[in-house]
Parts: C-alpha cells; structure tokens; sequence
C-alpha cells in the first residue's frame, strides 16, 4: 500500500511537472510570436514613419508597453498554475496518506466509470 502512495505521488509530480514545462513551453511560444509580431511592426513603422513623422512614435511605443504587459501577464498567469497545480498534488498526496483505503475505491470507481463510458461510446460508435 505505501508503494501505491509512493507511486500515485509520484504520478501527481510528475503531472505538476508536467503541467509546468507545458506552461513554461506556452510563455516561451508567446514570447516569440510577440517578439515577431513587434518586429513586423516595428518594421512597419519604420518605412511609414518617414511618411507620417512622430505621431507614430507614440504608437510604437504604446505598441511595445502592451505587449511587455501582455507577456508579464502571461507569465504571472504562469506561476499561478504553477502554485495551483503544486498545492492540488500535494494536497492529493497528503490525502492518500491519510485515506489510503478510500483513495483507492475512489480510483477504483473512477476507473470504472471511465470503462463504462468507453464502452458505451465505442458501442454507438460501431453502430
């Protein structure tokens, strides 16, 4: 039994982790599409603004303040699952301490729920 709590804990880590690379992989994509996204812009605005003079420049600057607060919300939001997730795994783990009995009727009728679910569906599917 405490193989299985050894276990299960380490599968909930391993999901946090998880969860974490997969929220750390999504800033890194935000960043660079923001980064592209300001370089085409900035591109832009240098061949516009020899045409328009500097009301543009409050543009572009406005352009680069949003998207610096755009990529810290993104990664504020970040921590929070982070901080989320940890605590939601530790508190799984802490419960399978005490409840080891109820955590695995628990699983035990969670999985079958799910093998009943895909047997109706695999059936209406077939059909």
């Amino acid at each position: 039994m405490n193989e299985f709590n050894t276990d299960l804990g380490s599968g909930a880590k391993s999901m946090v982790d998880s969860a974490a690379q997969t929220a750390e992989q999504a800033i890194r994509s935000s960043q660079r599409a923001a980064n592209q996204a300001v370089d085409r812009y900035t591109d832009s605005v240098h061949s516009v603004r020899a045409q328009t003079g500097a009301a543009l420049d409050g543009l572009a600057t406005g352009a680069g303040e949003l998207t610096q607060r755009g990529l810290e919300a993104v990664r504020e939001g970040s921590h929070r699952l982070r901080q989320t997730s940890r605590h939601a795994a530790d508190t799984t783990v802490g419960y399978i301490r005490d409840e080891p009995v109820k955590s695995v009727l628990m699983a035990a009728a969670a999985g079958a729920t799910l093998l009943a679910l895909l047997s109706l569906f695999g059936r209406r599917a077939a059909r």
